[in-house]
């Protein structure tokens, strides 16, 4: 038997790439943290979550629920409802992924700022 190395992300076939583009997708990230928030029934993180198609919300939530970040609770009434909420292990990624959130959030003015530099230097090297 041999023994099994841990995972390592850098390394290309670890399987740890792909949870890691599940949580910080663009609809993955938005999708947890409003789950930190609340509980959502699909038309309300739909309206919450502004851009994002039926077919994508419906894409990443299953893709969080088989990577075990959201549970879904269907609920056995008419019209049926089914309300979206973050497992602890979900919790767990969804505050990781809205400190990143939030940083671009407070740093956005320093990021143009870097554009507006890089492209000016670019445009006078032509």
């Amino acid at each position: 038997m041999g023994v099994s190395k841990p995972p390592n992300v850098n390394e290309p076939m670890c399987p740890s790439r792909l949870v890691l583009e599940h949580v910080t997708s663009r609809w993955g990230v938005l999708v947890l943290a409003a789950l930190l928030e609340r509980s959502y029934r699909f038309s309300e993180l739909r309206r919450t979550i502004g851009g994002v198609s039926e077919k994508m919300l419906a894409q990443t939530l299953r893709t969080l629920e088989r990577d075990g970040f959201v549970h879904r609770d269907a609920k056995p009434v008419i019209p049926p409802r089914v309300d979206y909420g973050l497992t602890p292990l979900g919790e767990e990624a969804a505050r990781q992924v809205w400190e990143l959130a939030r940083w671009t959030e407070h740093r956005l003015q320093a990021v143009q700022e870097a554009r507006a530099r890089y492209d000016t230097v670019r445009e006078a090297s032509q």
